[in-house]
């Protein structure tokens, strides 16, 4: 049985989220299918690729997208206000080095990217499920970590943040576990400079939960 890695959240799916989904789509969308992406033909060009898993609103998506345009990012998404207000501010910027994936994120990674095709993946926040009998649906764990570490160049990256202390060292297990992959750093990663802060960051530290971040590489 596969267990689903994410919860549909509620939230209002507002006019302009629904106009610019419907407007923008065509451009940014990527269809599910079970053929691997051709990262050249979507993009039109040879840059490194990204993927972020589970993006929200697409705040940090944006940013980081927006100060490194000579790279190409995909985000894997399944709420779908955030990818409505994510397509409305790409059309807005003019950025064309971001796709968007509206699908269960373990599916699209295992049937659609390539192995060694992606210098990075970054999960920020992903859904804790922090209830024990729920932990088999987090998806920071194996066998996905490794079809993770699979769909990565030498030397790129995983980067994941979380607020929830029992999903960060579960996630720190099961990656040190996870085969070609080793810890940048001895223990958590220091704070990324370069990655924005997102809503489900406030709302972590407004609890006084400890920001956590893990930094591993394919060897």
């Amino acid at each position: 049985m596969t267990h689903k890695s994410y919860a549909r959240r509620l939230g209002r799916f507002t006019d302009a989220q629904k106009r610019a989904f419907h407007k923008y789509g065509e451009k940014y969308l990527i269809p599910f299918c079970e053929e691997q992406i051709d990262f050249k033909k979507i993009f039109d060009n040879l840059n490194n690729v990204t993927i972020e898993i589970g993006f929200g609103s697409g705040i940090a998506t944006l940013e980081i997208a927006k100060a490194n345009q000579d790279k190409n990012y995909i985000g894997i998404e399944v709420h779908r206000p955030g990818i409505g207000r994510l397509l409305q501010e790409l059309h807005n910027h003019s950025l064309t080095n971001v796709r968007i994936i509206e699908y269960d994120a373990v599916l699209a990674v295992s049937k659609m990217i390539k192995s060694g095709s992606l210098e990075a993946v970054h999960i920020f926040f992903p859904d804790p499920w922090p209830k024990k009998r729920h932990r088999k649906r987090r998806l920071v764990q194996r066998p996905f970590t490794e079809t993770l570490a699979d769909c990565l160049n030498k030397d790129g990256y995983i980067y994941m943040v979380t607020d929830w202390e029992d999903y960060a060292l579960h996630a720190m297990e099961e990656l040190t576990l996870t085969a070609n992959l080793y810890n940048e750093f001895e223990g958590f990663a220091p704070s990324q400079g370069w990655r924005p802060k997102t809503r489900f960051e406030e709302k972590g530290i407004a609890k006084q939960h400890i920001i956590r971040e893990l930094m591993f590489i394919k060897s």
